[in-house]
């Protein structure tokens, strides 16, 4: 009962049937799915941007299939629709559409050309859940689009996903391998249970940036249940019992926090205007606001002389500042060619992993990030 109401909530903001949401433990086990109901498999390639968190390509070389980057374009964080044809070839499968930090953009060009080749079409909305595509919810174009709920996800449930289905044909696949998703464990329910309450009773603006690099080193050393485990940063080999179900107290957690995402999304969106604001002002970078109507603002970017100088002051400040994404394969910044992509090919997403940050746009009031802001001006591009 519980899992179907959660679907219920979700279908309500995606605008689509509860039938045809599905449910995991992580939001890039929605990819894989996604990716074998599609067929892909050996000698397959799959397009994606150029600035990514390394489980996407992960979630393709699992499929034993070869991800194919294509660059950015600096004013979306997006994959440069102009660079898209060039990396078509006879394998390619499927193309990813990536809504960078929220910031959906293209889709309907990529759509075009995807089916000028006959591609399928996936939306990554890790970073887009609630927000809106020409008026349509973001996930609604491709033939199927998934989601994650991680700890700095549009809302969390600690970590987990989903995905929505559209292309109806896909629909059964997906049904059939829900037969094969492993349960959690009962020590990981109870560790992801424990590090929920635990957030929720000692995480504050004080102990952010020290939590931050506890949680992360021991997730790296699967001692707790991390975004990213060990075997995903230091490798392309499937981890054990990856492709797992959703657990009980996710879904429970779920359902109470998706009641807040209107509300929240439009903290997020006033915040960003106002950083747009300051920045315009100040004659540095900023988000343009002709892609307001479209951006969700998970984070706002903001590209920077100095990158260590600007953690350092956060800590001073008590910023909970981002560091999306400081590489192109985030956040593995070495051996990248093990995830096949060449540096020296992507200019544009090596040059802006080199500088970027990411200010907090859920904040109920941003005077402090603002003034944070004024104080490193001359650090900021």
């Amino acid at each position: 009962m519980n899992e179907s109401k959660y679907k219920e909530a979700i279908a309500s903001i995606l605008n689509c049937k509860s039938s045809n949401i599905f449910l995991y433990w992580k939001g890039r086990i929605a990819l894989y799915a996604i990716l074998k109901a599609i067929g892909v498999e050996d000698s397959d390639e799959v397009i994606l941007p150029g600035f990514t968190c390394v489980v996407v390509p992960n979630a393709i070389i699992y499929t034993r299939a070869k991800p194919i980057y294509v660059d950015i374009s600096a004013d979306t964080y997006n994959m440069d629709v102009n660079l898209l044809e060039n990396a078509i070839s006879k394998k390619t499968k499927v193309i990813i559409c990536q809504n960078t930090f929220g910031l959906s953009s293209n889709i309907e060009r990529v759509i075009a050309v995807a089916k000028k080749h006959n591609i399928f079409t996936v939306e990554d909305c890790a970073h887009g859940f609630g927000g809106y595509y020409n008026d349509k919810p973001n996930g609604s174009y491709c033939d199927a689009a998934f989601y994650s709920t991680q700890w700095n996800k549009p809302f969390s449930t600690g970590i987990g996903g989903f995905l929505v289905v559209n292309n109806l044909k896909l629909l059964d696949k997906i049904k059939i391998l829900e037969r094969e998703k492993v349960e959690s464990s009962f020590i990981e329910k109870m560790n992801i249970t424990s590090l929920l309450l635990f957030k929720w009773i000692v995480v504050n603006k004080y102990t952010h940036w020290f939590l931050v690099y506890l949680y992360r080193f021991f997730s790296k050393k699967n001692i707790v249940v991390g975004s990213n485990q060990g075997e995903e940063l230091s490798g392309t080999k499937m981890p054990e019992k990856y492709f797992k179900n959703i657990s009980v107290i996710q879904i429970l957690v779920g359902r109470n926090k998706i009641k807040k995402i209107d509300k929240i999304n439009q903290l997020r969106k006033k915040n960003a205007k106002e950083y747009t604001e300051y920045l315009k002002m100040k004659n540095k970078t900023f988000v343009d606001d002709s892609l307001f109507e479209n951006h969700l603002f998970l984070k706002y970017p903001l590209l920077v002389k100095d990158r260590d100088k600007i953690f350092k002051s956060a800590k001073k400040y008590n910023i909970p500042l981002g560091d999306w994404f400081v590489s192109p394969i985030h956040p593995v910044t070495e051996n990248l060619h093990l995830w096949n992509f060449d540096k020296d090919l992507f200019p544009i997403a090596v040059h802006i992993s080199e500088r970027i940050v990411n200010l907090p746009t859920d904040i109920r009031n941003n005077k402090k990030v603002i003034n944070y802001l004024n104080q490193n001006i001359d650090l900021i591009e």
